[in-house]
C-alpha cells in the first residue's frame, strides 16, 4: 500500500483546521486554483501517460494525490471525469501490481454507448486531473497466495486479473499461475506484449490467449476443453474470472460441477441484460418527485428514468457505488444482479432504500425520482 509521508499528513491537518476561516469554499477550492490535484480531503489524480496502443482502448497511467492509500490487486477505484460540463463517475480496476508504487494504470475500453469511455478515448491527455476513490471491492487476492492460480479474463476484463498475475510475479511468487484471456483479436487485447514477457520470464506462469478469429492458443468458447487444455490441473486452482456474464457463467458451471465451487472468485463491470421474466415487464413506473408516469418496458429503473428525460444522479451503473439510491415508495422491484425482490411499504410516509441503476420493476412501481 502507498504511505504519506508524515510531514503530508501534518500539513492536510493544517490546512483542514483553516477550511472554517476560509467560509464559503475551504482552503481546497483555492489551492486546486494553483495545484488541481490538491485536496485534503478528496482523492484526485493527474494522467501522467496515455497509450492507446490496443484497437478501441485507452491505457491510462495515473499519479494520485495523497488522500489515495493503494489498492489490493484485483479492486478498482471510481473515476470522475467532466463531459460536456456534466460530472460523470465509472468504475475502473487498477491494472498494476499492488507493489506501493503511487502511480498505477487503468485499462479502459471503449465501449459504443460508454459516455465516459468514449470521452476518454477520444480526449485523455497528459495532464489532465480526473477524480478517484478509495481502493474498493471484495476481488482480490486473498492474504494468503493460493497453491495454485488460474486468472480468467474476457475483453476489458483483463485489468483486474492482471493486477493480480502482476502482484504474484513481483512478490516471486513460485506456484504455478495460468493467464487465460479471450478476446476479439491480437490487436484489442489490453496489455498482450507485457503479459507475454511475464510468461516468458516466470517459468511458473503459463499465458493461454484465445481470440474470435481464430489465431490463439485455443479456438472457440470456454469449455471444459480450455480449461483442460489451459491448465490440467484446473479443479484444484483457484480461479479469478472477470469479463462478459457467458464467460463467468461457464466457469462458475464447470466450476460447480466439479465439486470446487469454493474455489471460484468473480467480478462483474457490465450488468446481465435483464428483461422482466414474463407478465413481470407490464405496469407502470411513477417518479412521485418528477410528477411523471411511464409504462414500463422491463429496463432498469435507472434506464427508464433516463429515457423519460431524468437525471438522477448515477455513478458506476452496476450497483456498486450506491450513488444512485433512491426510495422506493410502493411497489416491488427485482434486483438484476442478485435476482432478489424487494417490495415497497404501502405507507406514504416511508420508503425503502434501492439502487435504480440494477433495480428492475415488476408490474407497478412508485419511487421518490
Amino acid at each position: 500500500m502507498f504511505t504519506e509521508s508524515p510531514a503530508r499528513r501534518a500539513l492536510r491537518r493544517v490546512v483542514r483546521a483553516a477550511d472554517s476561516f476560509a467560509a464559503p469554499h475551504g482552503v481546497d477550492r483555492y489551492v486546486e486554483q494553483v495545484v488541481p490535484t490538491w485536496s485534503s480531503t478528496e482523492v484526485r489524480g493527474r494522467v501522467v501517460a496515455v497509450d492507446r496502443s490496443a484497437v478501441g482502448s485507452t491505457v491510462l497511467t495515473i499519479e494520485p494525490n495523497g488522500n489515495w492509500t493503494g489498492f489490493r490487486a484485483g479492486q478498482y477505484t471510481q473515476l470522475s471525469v467532466e463531459v460536456d460540463g456534466v460530472r460523470h463517475t465509472r468504475c475502473y480496476s487498477m491494472a498494476s501490481a499492488a507493489d506501493g508504487s503511487k502511480a498505477f494504470h487503468l485499462g479502459i475500453k471503449a465501449h459504443p454507448e460508454g459516455l465516459v469511455s468514449q470521452h476518454l478515448l477520444a480526449h485523455a491527455t497528459p495532464g489532465m486531473v480526473v477524480g478517484l476513490t478509495p481502493a474498493a471491492g471484495d476481488f482480490h487476492l486473498p492474504d494468503a497466495r493460493p497453491e495454485r492460480t488460474l486468472l480468467v479474463s474476457g475483453g476489458s476484463g483483463i485489468t483486474p486479473v492482471l493486477s493480480m498475475l502482476r502482484t504474484l510475479c513481483a512478490e516471486g511468487h513460485a506456484a504455478p499461475v495460468t493467464f487465460l484471456h479471450y478476446a476479439t483479436s491480437r490487436d484489442a487485447m489490453l496489455f498482450r506484449d507485457e503479459i507475454a514477457e511475464l510468461g516468458r520470464t516466470f517459468d511458473n506462469v503459463s499465458v493461454v490467449e484465445v481470440f474470435d478469429d481464430g489465431s490463439g492458443d485455443l479456438t472457440g468458447f470456454l469449455d471444459e476443453a480450455h480449461l483442460h487444455a489451459a491448465d490440467p490441473q484446473w479443479s484444484d486452482a483457484d480461479v479469478f474470472v472477470c469479463g462478459p456474464a457467458p464467460l463467468m457463467d461457464s466457469v462458475r458451471r464447470h466450476y460447480d460441477d466439479a465439486g470446487s465451487i469454493d474455489r471460484f472468485h468473480q467480478e462483474a463491470f457490465t450488468l446481465p441484460m435483464f428483461v422482466g421474466e414474463s407478465g413481470e415487464a407490464g405496469g407502470s413506473v411513477r417518479f412521485a418527485t418528477s410528477d411523471l408516469t411511464v409504462e414500463s418496458d422491463g429496463r432498469s429503473l435507472l434506464d427508464q428514468a433516463e429515457s423519460a428525460g431524468l437525471t438522477p444522479n448515477s455513478g458506476c451503473r452496476m450497483g456498486i457505488c450506491h450513488t444512485c439510491t433512491r426510495s422506493l415508495t410502493c411497489g416491488t422491484v427485482r434486483d438484476a444482479v442478485t435476482s432478489e425482490v424487494t417490495t415497497g411499504p404501502h405507507s406514504e410516509d416511508t420508503g425503502v432504500e434501492i439502487r435504480v441503476c440494477v433495480s428492475v420493476p415488476v408490474g407497478d412501481v412508485e419511487i421518490d425520482l
